[in-house]
């Protein structure tokens, strides 16, 4: 049985040692798809187009529809997870 994972909002499945996506069969690493939730590209900074660019933000995820998954990283290494990170993302967002 295929590992199932998911990548920006989309299923993945490995087939032969390669991750592709469950509904084209394409190569994750091949791939620059929209985010499976919003539908929007990465910002050309790579940054989830629904959170831009935050300042005082190391890195952060949006969690692509699975708020599980958002993520806020600041550059002391503190980290805030679920739906708290959604809270901090749009607290950094309103200092912008």
């Amino acid at each position: 049985m295929a590992a199932i994972s998911m990548w920006r909002g989309h299923k993945i499945q490995e087939i032969n040692e390669q991750w592709v996506f469950v509904d084209t069969g394409e190569p994750v690493a091949d791939s620059d798809r929209p985010c499976g939730y919003c539908h929007k590209y990465r910002t050309s900074e790579g940054h989830d187009a629904c959170l831009g660019t935050l300042p005082g933000v190391q890195n952060a995820c949006c969690g692509h529809g699975q708020i599980d998954d958002a993520y806020v990283q600041m550059p002391s290494g503190t980290i805030t997870q679920g739906r708290e990170a959604k809270i901090a993302a749009a607290q950094a967002a309103e200092e912008e």
